[in-house]
């Protein structure tokens, strides 16, 4: 039976070395994967921002259409959106008033989570409710 010892060599010397490699390349790709990170993450918001401003032409349109007004339209939509997105700033609410129904059309705009772009652009959502 022969026994094998461990002696360090070239080859011990050669894994530091790659180690070393191995963690330069790692620190070169943490901006590619924060970046991939935080799109994902602004995929997110803009769907967020898209809900919302369904959420708030819904709420908007409902109001319009009932046979014993309750309030300002407009208010309940950003009512019911959340704070951040339903802010006169960052929400336009408009109307189109038919016969028999009343359409209401929320544009909210995106807000931006990835550094040096900052216009994403609005979402838009209308909802149409039969008045009565």
């Amino acid at each position: 039976m022969s026994m094998r010892v461990h002696t360090p060599g070239r080859k011990a010397a050669a894994n530091r070395r790659d180690r070393g490699q191995v963690a330069i390349e790692y620190m070169g790709f943490i901006p590619l994967l924060l970046l991939v990170g935080l799109f994902a993450i602004q995929l997110g918001v803009a769907a967020y921002a898209a809900n919302q401003a369904g959420t708030g032409a819904r709420a908007a349109a409902r109001t319009a259409t009932q046979d014993v007004p309750r309030g300002d339209s407009e208010r309940a939509g950003r009512d019911a959106m959340s704070d951040w997105l339903g802010s006169y700033k960052n929400s336009k609410f408009s109307s189109d008033d038919g016969t028999g129904e009343v359409t209401y059309t929320t544009r909210v705009r995106i807000p931006s989570v990835v550094p040096g772009i900052d216009d994403w652009g609005w979402a838009s959502r209308s909802s149409t409710m039969p008045r009565g």
